[in-house]
């Protein structure tokens, strides 16, 4: 049965690290002690939370979770290459402020400084995730900052002062503080290292693999139409494909989609031939599909069927 989750005043958290196992299960997440262990001490202790480990390990989850359960609204930074401060930060709504420009030029307005004073106001301030996170509309948030790891690591310098002090400057307005500071969720898939001085701001954890109870217990959540069988297979042969030196191990996301996909085909258990044409789902390049379609697989079902 699927737990119904619940939501708790986004002033207060839970109270102890059993509290957040129960808090993250109520939203559909299963997570092993240590990572409960840190998501507590973030929330008690006000602290952003940075998560690394393999894409598809339930990282970003997390912070959709805490959203859900802790009644604060998500606010997603999602990260790239050549993001910049007036995509990820605030912009100048320069439309707006050309027009406001001349409607005082047309009414007479003359005063150059009080016009420039005048466009540079926060009606004509575009809010982007970050500032949007620790201004009070809409409630306090969980800020989710995905895949830092994808963005420009000049772009880690802009987030020194919300991460050290819950504010921004803006130098055209001044400082901007958070009346309630927002939970802070910081993912990287580790494409490549990120600054120390930006992890000193935060608290860490590795996010790993489940082990096969684990992500069995994911599956009854994510798949819950799945049979029992064809779950523990699937299970039993994703744990034994990222023993392999493959190009890309299967996530956890990945795992839950192929099963997802064997269950739509009507399969009540592994076989070879199902597992060659649907190994697209669970793998994401021709190097390892080619590698494991076969014999390989053929021998990883065996495997997975003998799995206690």
């Amino acid at each position: 049965m699927t737990p119904t989750a619940t939501t708790i005043p986004a002033t207060t958290g839970p109270r102890s690290v059993d509290e957040t196992v129960a808090l993250l299960a109520s939203g559909d997440y299963v997570a092993d002690r240590a990572l409960a262990t840190a998501v507590h001490l973030a929330l008690a202790m006000h602290r952003p939370l940075f998560l690394e480990g393999e894409a598809g390990v339930g990282k970003t989850e997390i912070a959709k979770v805490l959203a859900k359960t802790l009644g604060r609204r998500l606010v997603r930074l999602q990260c790239y290459d050549g993001l910049d401060l007036a995509s990820a930060l605030y912009d100048w709504n320069y439309t707006r402020q050309l027009l406001e420009i001349r409607l005082a030029e047309a009414a007479g307005q003359h005063d150059k400084e009080a016009l420039a004073k005048g466009i540079f106001d926060r009606r004509f301030l575009i809010e982007r995730p970050l500032l949007q996170a620790i201004t009070p509309e809409g409630g306090p948030a969980v800020l989710l900052i995905d895949e830092l790891d994808r963005a420009d690591e000049p772009f880690e310098a802009f987030l020194l002062e919300l991460l050290a002090d819950f504010q921004v400057t803006i130098p055209e307005l001044g400082t901007i503080k958070a009346e309630t500071p927002p939970v802070v969720i910081l993912t990287s898939n580790r494409t490549r290292e990120i600054h120390d001085a930006l992890r000193r701001r935060c608290l860490y954890h590795w996010v790993d693999f489940p082990d096969a109870e684990r992500e069995r217990a994911i599956l009854r959540l994510k798949a819950p139409g799945a049979p029992e069988k064809l779950s523990h297979q699937v299970v039993a042969f994703v744990q034994k494909l990222r023993q392999m030196d493959l190009f890309k191990m299967p996530g956890v996301a990945e795992t839950i989609d192929w099963c997802g996909a064997l269950s739509h085909l009507d399969a009540v258990e592994l076989d070879p031939a199902r597992v060659d044409e649907t190994l697209g789902v669970l793998l994401k390049y021709q190097d390892d599909i080619a590698r494991i379609r076969g014999a390989e697989a053929a021998a990883l079902v065996s495997e997975a069927k003998a799995a206690p």
